[in-house]
């Protein structure tokens, strides 16, 4: 496989990116977790620049492009920790359809009217919107217990673990830089803690397992663009490397707030919040290995001289 991107590709993430920086900042975070009310202008941004349809077939009015792209969006909505639900909608819940067959409705989703709460038997999700309150680690999605259908395709569960990959690297990206500059301005023994050699280590270490994730993550999302016998395990450890990162991350940002990720002085709480749902949804970390260990086992992923995870 090729992972360099190619120009147009980056130039979408980088546009996807500054949209979320102007307008989705932890002022727009604070509100919802003090359940004030969405900014619907939000999710319009989103359907207006084709987000909503980049999954769908042109034929449907959608952008038809592929899960590489989706994946790189899903990374930038987990940097901005979205709370709009289009990584539900548009990048797990549109493809499972059109594998399924079912293209009916797809014109409403990339209109934006149609939002989409796919769950899988493992960990199922609900949908964002009316209905009855859920309590959950995650508050800013505002959960509702609308019924959503649950399915045991393979095929769903492969596509939510990617997309929460996705996002939990662009969750560490945000994390670390939050952590980086903390570090620039409490200070300890009269300077800046950044330049204390053990708070470098701790920092270079998240950045490297950052670092590691994001080819492992998009390998996976062209293994299953490409329909490779391989995908669930590339997915699986997809999983893991970017869960991993996360949390390695999470804890460490925590620890150069001086434990205030905790508490509501800082923003870093939203980050960690949605990363620690992240890391269960779709299968938690003991699955993701079951399931590679499966793949190693049944012939399916060899590993040897032949293949590298690299």
């Amino acid at each position: 496989m090729d992972f360099r991107f190619s120009e147009d590709q980056l130039t979408l993430a980088e546009g996807v990116r500054d949209y979320l920086t102007g307008t989705h900042g932890p002022e727009v975070l604070r509100r919802l977790d003090e359940a004030g009310p969405r900014d619907p202008a939000i999710w319009q941004g989103l359907v207006d620049m084709g987000l909503t349809g980049l999954l769908v077939p042109e034929e449907h009015g959608g952008l038809g492009m592929g899960l590489v792209e989706a994946a790189l969006i899903a990374a930038e909505c987990g940097r901005a920790c979205l709370a709009e639900p289009l990584v539900d909608t548009a990048f797990v819940g549109v493809p499972w359809l059109l594998s399924q067959g079912q293209t009916d409705g797809l014109a409403d989703v990339v209109a934006g009217t149609r939002k989409l709460a796919p769950a899988h038997a493992i960990n199922p999700w609900v949908a964002d919107g009316e209905g009855d309150a859920l309590v959950s680690v995650d508050p800013l999605r505002q959960l509702t217990a609308r019924p959503a259908a649950v399915s045991d395709d393979p095929h769903l569960l492969n596509l939510g673990a990617l997309m929460s990959a996705a996002q939990l690297v662009g969750l560490a990206d945000a994390m670390l830089h939050q952590a980086v500059e903390y570090a620039k301005i409490r200070t300890q023994f009269g300077q800046p803690i950044g330049a204390f050699q053990g708070i470098k280590h701790q920092l270079a270490s998240c950045s490297v397992a950052i670092e590691f994730a994001k080819p492992v993550v998009w390998r996976a999302a062209a293994a299953m663009q490409d329909g490779l016998d391989s995908a669930a395990a590339h997915v699986s450890h997809a999983k893991l490397a970017a869960s991993d990162a996360a949390m390695l991350t999470a804890e460490t940002a925590i620890q150069v707030h001086g434990a205030m990720g905790y508490t509501y002085e800082v923003d870093l709480h939203f980050w960690m919040k949605r990363s620690w749902a992240l890391c269960g949804a779709w299968g938690d970390r003991a699955f993701h290995l079951k399931r590679i260990d499966e793949a190693v086992l049944g012939g399916s992923l060899p590993i040897g001289p032949e293949h590298t995870f690299a």
